[in-house]
């Protein structure tokens, strides 16, 4: 319940307010609940205030000092909310449709579940806010810092991803979009690995996902891959599948590309071709499957291409890269699976429903699959013996 002496003072104005409350000391104002429809409470100290179901709708609230304030269930509609500090403020489930927030910072804020539709953040940090759940229908987040930002289950549509740096940002790939928003050229070059879930939501073109590191000016990170595998393996090429493009790595696999009554030899003659690695999922199925060894056969015969092609160098331009699912690769007398056994590194992903052992794993296969010359994050490394 709002104290109505504080209502009287702070309806007099910012300069009023803000010498009561330095005079007085009052470190948590309450002021939930109270009616301050369109009022001008431009410059006012309600940092740290209890602002709970409040009515600031249409309120002038430009450069209002509302850090750490309670401003959940808020309204704040049509309210103007340029360079106001709302870091570190709970706006939860608050309805800020059609707010006016450029410049102002939302650092740390939390704004899960609240409205944002038609609201505009040009230029506000939001940087670590909490914004799962959120309603972005029609948000303007033109030049926004949504860095390490929560974004798990908001909602989208025509929404203006412009010029936003997305780095760290969280469930991007949760989104829910119920139709195409905006992104432009300058989002896509500042945040190289965005999740292809994200991309695809937003309604990109896939000529443009699959080339906006060329398109954009990143430089290739990863090698691509076409993946083989025994269709018995499915669930685990998927799930390979999904991390790999999920960190930017153009991934290619028979069961998701190949077309009903394309010719089977020379669509993988042609995808080993033009991708630079053939990623061998090695298991008991796999070397017993006949289609599986004729596209290793292939990826030998491209190695001995390439080494042919290439100016001299110490080292054979590498095509094949074998992992194992479970140990059959030890024991085979398969002929060709036996000369992956004594001529290759096979990567071990036998433990792959084993979350920690997986994502070892993984993170081993990024660094192989690096591009040369390609910067290695500190996560990349191998430890330190």
């Amino acid at each position: 319940m709002a104290d109505k002496k504080l209502v009287e003072i702070l309806v007099t104005g910012a300069v009023i307010w803000n010498e009561y409350r330095q005079k007085n000391h009052i470190l948590r104002p309450d002021l939930s609940g109270v009616d301050l429809a369109r009022a001008d409470l431009a410059f006012a100290d309600l940092s740290q205030g209890g602002l709970r179901d409040s009515n600031l709708s249409d309120a002038d609230l430009h450069a209002t000092d509302l850090s750490g304030a309670k401003l959940s269930g808020a309204k704040l509609a049509l309210a103007d909310l340029r360079w106001a500090d709302l870091s570190g403020a709970d706006l939860s489930g608050a309805d800020l449709s059609g707010a006016t927030l450029v410049e102002a910072d939302l650092s740390e804020a939390d704004l899960r579940g609240a409205n944002l539709h038609a609201a505009s953040l040009g230029e506000a940090n939001l940087s670590g806010a909490n914004l799962s759940e959120a309603y972005m229908i029609g948000a303007d987040l033109r030049g926004v810092n949504v860095t390490g930002a929560d974004l798990s289950r908001a909602e989208c549509w025509e929404t203006l991803f412009v010029n936003v740096r997305l780095g760290g940002a969280k469930g991007l790939e949760l989104l829910k979009h119920y139709g195409p928003s905006v992104v432009d050229h300058r989002t896509l070059t500042l945040n190289p690995s965005l999740p292809l879930e994200f991309l695809r939501g937003c309604g990109l073109p896939d000529f443009i996902i699959e080339n906006r590191h060329v398109l954009y000016g990143d430089p290739i990170q990863f090698y691509s891959c076409f993946i083989s595998y025994s269709s018995a393996d499915q669930n685990f090429a998927e799930r390979l599948y999904n991390d790999l493009q999920g960190k930017g790595i153009r991934c290619w696999f028979a069961p998701e590309d190949l077309k009903t009554g394309d010719r089977f030899r020379e669509r993988i003659n042609e995808a080993i071709r033009i991708h630079d690695k053939l990623l061998l999922i090695l298991s008991e199925n796999s070397i017993q499957s006949d289609w599986v060894e004729t596209e290793v056969e292939k990826a030998f015969a491209e190695e001995r291409r390439r080494s042919k092609d290439s100016a001299p160098t110490p080292e054979r331009p590498t095509v094949l890269f074998p992992i194992r699912v479970d140990d059959e690769i030890r024991t085979t007398k398969m002929a060709w699976a036996d000369h992956i056994r004594n001529t290759r590194h096979i990567g071990d992903f036998t433990r792959w429903k084993d979350h920690d052992a997986y994502q070892k794993a993984f993170e081993r296969l990024l660094r192989d699959l690096r591009a040369s010359g390609a910067a290695v994050s500190e996560s990349e490394k191998e430890p330190s013996a």
